[in-house]
């Protein structure tokens, strides 16, 4: 039987005009938007990641990598592998890409459900969109129950 190991996690939506973030509890079951980033440049973009990281005391970051429908990378894909390369290079935390595809679609849906149009609100669609990756990436590393 493997045993998980709990970490507070970050979860980035990397978009080309936000980011947005989740934020995983400490024993890995709940995963709750946490905010949104306007995009600005690169270099400042990352140290906000970084600063809300440090304030909530992260320790794993997940991105998002969305993928095309094959499974292959896209041109959107490349640019968010530059900005999680990005984050490599200035954080020792360790930083995953995860298959985000349909996570936008999940979020929409849930806050529809929740009574919210997302597309009156983008910003929370896309911290919404960062929780839907982030509870994937916890759901597949729950140990199965039987």
């Amino acid at each position: 039987m493997r045993k998980t190991q709990n970490l507070i996690a970050l979860a980035l939506d990397v978009g080309e005009r936000r980011i947005g973030l989740a934020l995983s509890d400490p024993s890995g079951l709940l995963a709750t938007p946490l905010a949104t980033i306007q995009r600005t440049q690169e270099p400042a973009d990352v140290d906000e990641v970084l600063r809300l990281a440090e304030e909530h005391d992260v320790e794993k970051m997940v991105v998002g990598l969305p993928l095309e429908l094959s499974g292959r990378r896209g041109p959107q894909a490349g640019r968010v592998m530059a900005f999680a390369r990005a984050l490599i290079g200035r954080t020792e935390l360790p930083v995953e890409t995860v298959d985000e595809r349909y996570s936008t679609v999940e979020a929409e849906r849930r806050l529809r459900d929740s009574g919210v149009e997302p597309s009156k609100d983008r910003a929370r669609l896309d911290a919404a969109a960062a929780a839907v990756i982030l509870e994937s990436y916890l759901d597949a590393r729950r140990e199965p129950r039987l």
